[in-house]
């Protein structure tokens, strides 16, 4: 399992030497494909925002799908990233509580609690962010929103709670450091709930990060730079 440090030379590596694909806007991309690491830092490249980031948990607890409840007191407007994906009532697929608490979408979290009780060792405790139908509900409306979550399965070993994300897309910036913060947030939750239903001295473990597409967009290639 290679490390964040590595994953950050490899970007290096790719802006020292001009590597680029172009997107479907016409701006320059670094990308890995295959990407696997141990996600043991909170940031790839660059700061996460705390307040940004404590929003979007809240969000998720909420399992609105309406981006303007990420700041429900009107103070502030959703990220524009969150406005280029949701349609124009402000309508998104991916409130990632909704796709794990919701009962549309099986109740995965206590599912897969449930398993890790029955079956300390069980390798089936995934919780299933997309679904096939995306292909028709990605672009439903005016939405612009493929859930870039495959799953997120989870693991005791060794009187450890692991997980192993694996993600259809992520983004090095923005992307990877509000993910890390919502499986961390998730896999702590989990933890204890678990240790107070059984394994009383269960411990947070670690997560493994795996991503088909991590990819840095042109206007964060001065993050990359040493």
């Amino acid at each position: 399992m290679i490390t964040i440090e590595a994953v950050r030379k490899y970007f290096r590596y790719q802006l020292d030497n001009g590597i680029y694909t172009t997107d479907r806007n016409g701006g320059k991309t670094m990308e890995m494909l295959g990407a696997a690491f141990l996600a043991d830092e909170p940031s790839i490249f660059g700061k996460p925002n705390k307040e940004y980031i404590d929003a979007e948990i809240e969000w998720y607890i909420s399992q609105s799908t309406n981006i303007t409840d990420i700041y429900p007191d009107g103070d502030k407007e959703p990220p524009k990233a969150w406005q280029m994906t949701a349609n124009v009532h402000g309508e998104v697929n991916s409130n990632y509580g909704r796709l794990i608490w919701g009962d549309e979408y099986g109740n995965q979290r206590e599912m897969v609690c449930q398993e890790l009780l029955d079956n300390r060792d069980s390798r089936r405790a995934s919780m299933i962010y997309t679904r096939p139908s995306i292909w028709k509900e990605y672009n439903s409306q005016g939405k612009n929103d493929f859930i870039c979550t495959n799953s997120v399965t989870y693991y005791i070993r060794n009187n450890k709670l692991h997980c192993v994300v694996q993600m259809r897309s992520n983004d090095v910036v923005f992307g990877y450091k509000n993910d890390y913060a919502w499986q961390k947030w998730v896999l702590e939750d989990m933890c204890s709930s678990l240790k107070v239903l059984r394994y009383k001295e269960l411990k947070v473990g670690d997560i493994h990060w795996q991503v088909q597409n991590l990819h840095v967009y042109e206007q964060h290639f001065n993050l990359v730079k040493r």
